[in-house]
């Protein structure tokens, strides 16, 4: 015991200045030996935790564990259904989906920080007001900036440009008729045009999650190190790109399992019922390592060093899930088994203003139509995905509305002959003498794909040189880490880049933005900007659902097909393994933090030492 107390102290001393060390010890004190710790891994580093500044997925699912949204969707809900989260109830909609008023619980208070000088800070309306300012302060470059200004929120728009024109800082106390806080608890945002899914934004506190302003003067540029919010869990410890350890918020308020699973689901019904009441969160603590290769986090799963296995690597499918069934050895130790479709989709873009792959003009096009084609998918999928996928005919993905398993397109399509013939048909043709395609006007047609040291990236980009070989096209690689891609990626430094996008809510809006104009730089890495598809994908954001939007999603894939911005490869099925003592283990696509939910059996036989 006391062995064990003196690494706790220890690991605490060693801690990032993101935690109020004070706190941190206290808690490390108490939870002692009996702390329940959930271990697992990330594939990808994380690059912060400022819900204004990140976009990727892994730093997005560590943020929404200390920062709360309004509202979020429940987790064992089928289809997915939005409940109150820190609001009183749900907001009132009204004026035709252009208006929302939020009313906030009182006596809910943020995680204790230095910032708030020793006083505890209560939750209030101004929280979310700042928070959803704060996108808009050119100083963050925030990425998610995009789907704000898509929802035109009334003066919020014209101000950043105001300012940024007048090469001012942004202005937070400039009052807006489009985000006011009416009283202590209670805000308005008012839109410009109609947006009836416009509260799927307030279900991720990762990006619209309360910040206190104090927090983001006291830390500067360094707040992305020193996350401060209301959820169920505290920063407690980072190493950047290695490391993760949150800890249970002591001022966390009081939040009961409740969950409604679909009746049909014994398995959840039963776990519903036997977690009702409980206080969360479950577990004390959660240690996350980034392991970018797949078989040390593969080892650490099978040796009980990690409770969970998000999404068994490719490599290990075989050994792990035969014949997608949880494999008879692994299934003797009682390990837990959880298949789903991802709502994601695995592209490569073509930088649209990039002067070799980018363009409008025909022979642009069919240079990437060409390229979409000599792509062996199903190759890729069998060999480097093991069939843990399936092809992507539209950017839209699974599990959202304007996904449609009917729907075929080109992008599917491994056709070599035809390949060839486009670029034969527009020029791209061998001119001094070699076996390598030219560009029409006699350049050297080479093309330069950015990648990531991983083996799995390293497979498919095997993949990838074999099938360009094959047709002729000469095609280098550049690696870097996934952060420094995503950066120069944003700044639109790339010509083609290999990435994963997921929706947070069930609607495939999110996927048609990654062709919209305006979303350049964020959403829309491809930088497309064609003014039909951009008139499309207005459109269908402003109807309800209905058969008469699906028919103008359907014309805007058939536009992102027909100009190629994307070559979309696949949508991933994942399939995670838990440990025997890991209790209620669930996946909800919609809801990141997940570990808040599930639980740990302390004395069960087999488990590593913690």
């Amino acid at each position: 015991m006391i062995r064990r107390l003196l690494l706790v102290l220890v690991s605490v001393c060693s801690m990032s200045a993101a935690a109020d060390q004070p706190a941190v010890v206290a808690q490390a004190k108490a939870l002692g030996n009996t702390a329940k710790t959930l271990r697992y891994a990330f594939p990808i580093a994380e690059s912060g935790f400022d819900p204004a500044q990140i976009s990727d997925l892994y730093s997005r699912t560590v943020a929404a564990a200390m920062f709360d949204a309004p509202l979020e969707f429940e987790f064992m809900a089928s289809p997915a259904r939005m409940r109150p989260n820190v609001a009183a109830a749900m907001p009132e909609v009204t004026d035709d989906f252009r208006s929302f008023t939020f009313q906030i619980k009182p006596g809910i208070f943020f995680a204790d920080d230095p910032a708030f000088k020793g006083a505890k800070r209560e939750l209030t309306a101004d929280d979310f007001v700042y928070a959803l300012k704060r996108h808009y302060d050119p100083r963050w470059k925030s990425a998610n900036l995009y789907v704000l200004e898509n929802a035109k929120i009334l003066g919020l728009s014209e101000l950043r440009k105001e300012l940024i024109a007048a090469k001012k800082p942004f202005d937070y106390d400039r009052d807006v008729e489009g985000l006011k806080a009416l009283d202590r608890y209670t805000f308005r945002i008012r839109l410009a045009e109609a947006n009836p899914r416009f509260l799927y934004n307030f279900t991720d506190g990762s990006f619209t999650g309360a910040m206190a302003r104090e927090v983001v003067e006291a830390y500067g540029d360094k707040v992305g190190e020193h996350p401060v919010g209301t959820g169920p869990f505290r920063l407690a410890e980072w190493k950047r790109s290695s490391r993760m350890v949150l800890e249970r918020n002591p001022n966390y308020r009081e939040v009961f399992y409740d969950e409604h699973p679909p009746q049909n689901n014994a398995r959840l019904v039963e776990v519903a019922a036997k977690f009702k009441g409980r206080r969360m969160p479950l577990v004390d603590r959660v240690e996350i390592s980034v392991v970018e290769e797949a078989q040390p986090r593969w080892l650490s799963f099978l040796n009980g060093e990690h409770d969970v296995l998000e999404n068994v690597p490719a490599e290990f499918s075989n050994l792990a899930i035969p014949n997608n069934q949880l494999a008879p050895n692994l299934s003797k130790r009682g390990m837990g088994m959880i298949r789903y479709p991802r709502a994601d989709v695995a592209v490569s873009y073509f930088a649209m203003e990039d002067p070799v792959v980018g363009g409008y003009e025909p022979h642009k096009v069919a240079l990437r139509r060409a390229i979409a084609l000599a792509v062996d998918l199903d190759r890729e999928i069998r060999l480097v995905r093991r069939n843990q996928a399936i092809p992507g005919q539209s950017p839209i993905g699974p599990e959202t509305f304007g996904y449609d398993p009917a729907f075929k397109s080109e992008m599917s399509e491994y056709n070599l002959p035809r390949a060839k013939a486009l670029l034969d048909l527009h020029g791209y043709v061998a001119k001094n003498g070699d076996r390598w395609r030219d560009q029409p006007d006699g350049k050297p047609l080479v093309l330069e794909y950015a990648t990531q040291p991983d083996q799995v990236s390293r497979q498919l980009i095997e993949l990838w040189k074999k099938n360009m070989d094959a047709l002729g096209v000469r095609m280098v690689f550049k690696t870097a880490k996934w952060p420094e891609n995503l950066k120069s990626s944003r700044a639109g430094k790339l010509m083609m880049w290999g990435v994963g996008w997921s929706a947070g809510s069930p609607d495939g809006d999110t996927f048609l933005a990654l062709g919209y104009g305006p979303n350049k730089g964020g959403a829309n890495h491809a930088r497309f900007n064609l003014p039909a598809f951009n008139s499309v994908y207005q459109a269908q954001r402003m109807l309800p659902d209905s058969p008469e939007r699906l028919a103008l999603m359907d014309e805007a894939k058939r536009l992102m097909v027909a100009y190629m911005p994307y070559k979309i490869h696949a949508h991933r099925i994942f399939t995670d393994l838990n440990q025997p003592w890991v209790q209620g283990y669930h996946r909800n696509i919609f809801v990141r933090e997940f570990f808040k939910y599930v639980d740990l059996d302390a004395q069960a036989p087999g488990r590593a030492a913690r």
